[in-house]
């Protein structure tokens, strides 16, 4: 009876330990696995070394320089008389007009590119015209600075090739009330220039993202097409479009190229601002003002970009 017992409790025992004999080449195995991914998270850590360095290089560093000299006066003591600088009418009026000029651009180029947008979505997937359209955003979102502000002074400048055409064989005169293209006004122009494009590559992602799903949803619930866009397509894009439309306005706000090369002297937005108290032959000893306004208009671009990172994360929920 006890022979009976023992046999089965040694069998029971001869298990258990080959089962660990299993288990243990197994725990072994994975440690070379944990190496190699440690190994790889390493590499990956050390390609990102470069860019690390760019970033540190040549935009930590500087915005610190920037935002520290507004800190300190002529001779590198500390003060606040140029922070009180920014309420000054001439510096308070050119950060007005930045965010005028952003909110029209932003605004306008907004409403413009997502009407092509809606119209994209109709095409082809992998057509011509849908092909030819996000390759011309891509670059044209991208072009701009002088360049830009060149192309537009040939064109339709005072004596550009459109502006002499129209005048010469049309006699109509787009300058007859003045150039407005030098002035803060006819920067609106040259910014929808790239903003629309900027508009297509931001917008157009989270416009493909609405699944066809919905729509034959809402309608076998008895929705019609004006429900769908209300109750379902609307809410579910707007904030993309709010997030783009702050893209748009963040853009706007930082350019400078554009502006200096078409509105020349005239310092009706901070950009140029901070070029006039830098490079001024006339108003000595501001220099460091500069800095001042750099800190401002970098406290506007975190609160544009904290709003933007908000409403992309909301609309990635729809996109998962």
């Amino acid at each position: 009876m006890t022979d009976t017992v023992a046999a089965p409790a040694a069998d029971a025992a001869a298990g258990i330990a080959s089962s660990d004999s299993r288990r243990q080449p197994s725990s072994a195995a994975g440690r070379p696995s944990r190496r190699r991914r440690r190994r790889r998270g390493f590499a990956a850590a050390l390609g990102l070394t470069p860019f690390a360095l760019y970033v540190v290089v040549f935009l930590a560093v500087p915005t610190l320089i920037a935002v520290g000299s507004g800190f300190v006066d002529g001779e590198g003591r500390f003060t606040w008389s140029n922070l009180t600088g920014l309420a000054e009418p001439a510096i308070a009026g050119a950060f007005f007009g930045a965010f005028w000029l952003s909110a029209v651009t932003a605004i306008v180029g907004a409403i413009a590119g997502a009407a092509l947008c809606f119209a994209m979505v109709g095409w082809r997937s992998g057509g011509a015209g849908r092909s030819l359209v996000d390759s011309a955003s891509s670059v044209l979102a991208q072009f701009g600075g002088v360049m830009l502000a060149f192309a537009f002074i040939a064109t339709i400048g005072a004596q550009g090739l459109v502006t002499v055409l129209l005048r010469n064989t049309f006699h109509v005169n787009i300058y007859a009330n003045g150039v407005w293209l030098y002035t803060v006004p006819g920067l609106i122009l040259p910014y929808l220039y790239f903003q629309i494009p900027l508009m297509v590559i931001t917008f157009l992602p989270a416009l493909e993202g609405l699944r066809p799903q919905w729509l034959e949803a809402t309608a076998t619930l008895g929705g019609t097409r004006w429900t769908y866009w209300t109750r379902v397509g609307g809410p579910i894009l707007l904030p993309s479009f709010l997030g783009s439309l702050l893209l748009l306005f963040a853009n706007a706000f930082s350019s400078y190229a554009t502006a200096a090369a078409l509105v020349g002297q005239a310092n009706n937005i901070v950009s140029l601002q901070i070029r006039q108290a830098l490079i001024s032959e006339t108003v000595l000893g501001r220099a460091n003002l500069a800095g001042s306004m750099a800190l401002g208009m970098l406290v506007v671009m975190i609160v544009v970009m904290l709003a933007y990172s908000a409403l992309v994360r909301r609309t990635a929920r729809w996109q998962r």
